[in-house]
């Protein structure tokens, strides 16, 4: 008893058999177990069976109560779906590895970010974190997380000591849920997203707390669904993108370090994977992943918010100053400080040059 409270806060005692009930209602109605047995058709031995909860209650025996009480059989089949939907929840509980509870240890923030979502209780006891997490990532047990397939992406990961795989899973199917009710206006559409590109850069001289719904409008336009989600330690990555069954693609994108300029940058790289036609089914973009198709997504990037003459020409100048920059900004069509982010990034100014005018995004 003290292991069944302990592991799931109800003892086994509290789960109570439909035959507890009919044995109420004889017993309210001073009808004898003989005389139902004589009612449904049924011997007594199989009416005591159920009374004293050792067999349960059929459709065909729910519909003979129904003849025999004048109790719909849809009242007693639902007693025995419950009763065992919580006897196998119940056991399942109590049948937990260790293993599996420590996963919960990975996924501590997570749970917390979840619980404002009321996907979780993050009061519930360890074993129905267990249970919930189960159906939100659809696994049968966590502990084989580590063994689903990933993309290619991932598995340059697999020794990167930042990773931890059960965050990162817990990470896309976060996407995906945020995602999955956001309508669109077609599927993927390449040409017009290509054709979106100076519409999505002037979504920067919004205010902060229109970005993201303006963006998602835009992206619906093209057959994607955009998100901003929060970004988790052990889940080092800039974007997801995924293609779903009937057509459109997910995009979703963290703002680790929160600063506007990285996130304008990184959004273009996300664009890029997608006109140059980098994902298949999943993307997974981490930090620290390099090679030709980050490079080229790092041009493209580079190249739609300020042009690469026009940056060459501005450098050649030698002239830094805010008012230079600014300047520059507006005749690249783009904000002050996405000029300050490609300075430093190339080493023309320091990190803490301007740093008044590096705006941060506050969203997810």
């Amino acid at each position: 008893m003290e292991k069944d409270q302990k592991t799931t806060g109800l003892s086994r005692d509290f789960i109570l058999h439909p035959g507890e009930t009919l044995a109420e209602v004889l017993e309210d109605r001073e009808m004898s177990q003989k005389e139902l047995s004589i009612r449904t058709g049924m011997t007594e031995k199989h009416i005591s069976t159920i009374v004293n909860g050792v067999k349960p209650i059929s459709v065909s025996f729910a519909k003979k109560l129904e003849y025999a009480l004048g109790i719909e059989a849809e009242f007693w089949m639902n007693l025995q779906s419950n009763y065992d939907r919580e006897l196998l929840e119940f056991e399942e509980m109590n049948n937990i590895s260790d293993e599996e509870i420590s996963v919960l240890k990975h996924l501590k923030d997570v749970i917390e970010h979840w619980s404002e979502f009321g996907w979780i209780k993050k009061e519930d006891s360890s074993a129905a974190k267990v249970l919930d997490l189960r159906k939100i990532m659809g696994i049968s047990d966590l502990t084989d997380i580590p063994n689903l397939a990933y993309s290619a992406a991932f598995r340059a990961q697999v020794n990167n000591n930042k990773v931890d795989v059960y965050v990162l899973f817990a990470w896309q199917r976060m996407c995906e849920m945020l995602t999955q009710d956001i309508e669109i206006l077609d599927v993927i559409n390449l040409e017009k997203l290509r054709s979106k590109m100076p519409e999505i850069k002037q979504v920067m001289f919004l205010q902060a707390h229109e970005v993201q719904h303006v963006l998602e409008k835009i992206f619906a336009e093209c057959g994607i669904a955009f998100k901003i989600v929060k970004n988790f330690r052990g889940a080092p990555v800039h974007g997801f993108i995924k293609k779903t069954e009937d057509g459109k693609l997910i995009l979703c994108m963290t703002i680790r370090n929160s600063f506007a300029d990285i996130f304008w940058f990184t959004l273009f790289h996300e664009i890029a994977h997608i006109i140059h036609g980098d994902v298949k089914i999943k993307f997974v973009d981490f930090e620290s992943v390099s090679g030709d198709a980050e490079l080229k997504a790092d041009k493209f990037a580079s190249d739609i918010l300020i042009p690469t003459i026009d940056f060459k020409r501005f450098v050649a100048e030698n002239n830094f100053s805010l008012d230079a920059i600014r300047a520059f900004a507006d005749l690249c069509c783009v904000r002050p400080y996405i000029v300050i982010g490609r300075l430093m990034k190339e080493g023309m100014i320091g990190w803490d040059s301007y740093s008044n005018e590096r705006i941060r995004y506050k969203w997810a």
